[in-house]
């Protein structure tokens, strides 16, 4: 096992360890601050104020344990009107402004210390209070998930998305994620989980399931953090074949030949879910597509290619407003076949081609491709490989994309090279077939 291995095992014990100390700690403390006017009488800004004010490690630590459980009780209207006191725990401008001329003035540590307390909004603190608390991370990301939904009705409370997020980000960093195989004999709660969050290709039973995660040609990975051990944050699914599919049923169809995972030379990323919408901006998914990759090959090295089959999200509603016409014959012939199986080559070759003017010509203001998909996985080093009408036919990805599938290619060579190129110059790599298409 290696050392990074032992060192996020040892993070997640310790993590459940603190835990249960804080908790047993926390309810002493409980049934002392409950003495005299019970804690649970105290409005939700007192609780914020003593939370914030006391100077005791544990009182602190108690009066936000009881805030946080009490905000989880809260319908939506409460949710909101919590986060507009929250805003009010906001720092003093004139105080910042004062430290900031005293540290122009004699730039020093203390004057620098100064900025520093000042320039911290209270909410920051409280935030940071909510994650010291018994299981307070995983209400924190909740918190977020309920900020969201606010900011679209109330879009001052962007403010507080501004501190929690940059709050998040520090705490879900790369360095505290682990990486874990999922396979048929996880737990039962996980696994739940795995059929709750896919956001790809629905799992509609565990025999489903089952066949995604048991056959020793498919695997699933995910990332997990030492204080959510059983809610995973992001999971793909892959599937080792010989040749590079074009189809979803090529990899989803049941019953099938299963391969030899030896024989397998081709790793396919066919899903990818992000499960904590409380954490919406914070990306996972280029850490985790890389390092299952090298593991992988790492274990297989007959392994030589890593491809995705990704849908392609946006892509009708483009086709809608940029050549309607298609989109209406499109239209028509899908309708036509009602269930049955063929494909007119004219019409397959049309939108292959009207594809290629999607990934390359872009719409945006910042000359980004169109494609969301297409962004992550060209962010992520990766190129555009193939373009597969009628690649998936179910009736999301119908809605969605005309059924339109793409392969990107993973070389591991060559993802960093690819991603600068990205990065700076927003290049859309493709492989000779696609960039013929144009």
């Amino acid at each position: 096992m290696s050392n990074d291995k032992l060192m996020a095992m040892n993070i997640e014990d310790n993590m459940r360890f603190f835990n249960e100390i804080l908790g047993n700690i926390f309810d002493r403390n409980w049934r002392g601050l409950s003495s005299g006017r019970g804690i649970t009488a105290l409005t939700t800004h007192e609780l914020m104020e003593a939370a914030m004010s006391t100077e005791g490690f544990v009182s602190a630590h108690v009066y936000a344990s009881q805030l946080l459980n009490r905000f989880q009780g809260m319908d939506n209207t409460e949710k909101i009107e919590f986060f507009q006191q929250v805003l009010n725990l906001s720092f003093d401008v004139d105080a910042l402004i004062d430290a900031a001329h005293a540290y122009k003035t004699s730039p020093n540590a203390d004057h620098l210390r100064a900025i520093d307390l000042t320039a911290m909004p209270r909410w920051q603190k409280l935030f940071q209070l909510f994650n010291s608390v018994p299981n307070g991370t995983v209400g924190l990301v909740k918190m977020r998930q309920d900020l969201l939904k606010a900011i679209k009705t109330s879009p001052d409370l962007e403010l507080l998305d501004i501190a929690l997020i940059a709050e998040l980000r520090g705490w879900f960093n790369s360095g505290f994620l682990r990486l874990k195989p999922i396979n048929w004999r996880s737990s039962a709660i996980v696994l739940e989980k795995i059929i709750a969050y896919e956001a790809v290709h629905a799992i509609s039973s565990w025999d489903e399931l089952q066949a995604r995660l048991e056959p020793e040609d498919r695997r699933c990975f995910a990332f997990f953090h030492p204080a959510m051990p059983d809610e995973p944050l992001i999971f793909v699914e892959v599937a080792l074949m010989t040749s590079t599919p074009s189809n979803i049923g090529d990899v989803l169809e049941v019953p099938r030949t299963v391969i030899n995972q030896d024989n397998a030379t081709t790793a396919v990323f066919y899903s990818i879910s992000n499960c904590q919408q409380g954490l919406a901006g914070i990306s996972f998914g280029n850490f985790l597509i890389k390092q299952v990759a090298r593991d992988l090959q790492r274990n297989l090295p007959n392994l030589s290619r890593f491809v995705t089959l990704s849908p392609v999200p946006k892509f009708k509603s483009w086709l809608a407003a940029h050549n309607p016409t298609l989109h209406d014959h499109v239209r028509d012939h899908l309708q036509s076949l009602s269930g049955k199986i063929g494909h007119d080559p004219d019409i397959s070759a049309k939108i292959t081609a009207a594809a290629a003017t999607y990934f390359f010509n872009s719409n945006r203001e910042d000359a980004k491709p169109n494609d969301p998909v297409a962004r992550f996985h060209l962010g992520n080093g990766a190129s555009l490989d193939r373009i597969n009408p009628f690649g998936d036919m179910s009736p999301n990805s119908i809605k969605h994309s005309f059924g339109l599938m793409v392969n990107y290619l993973y070389e591991l060579d060559n993802v960093e090279k690819n991603h600068e190129n990205y990065s700076q110059n927003n290049t859309v790599v493709a492989s000779t077939r696609v960039k013929e298409l144009l």
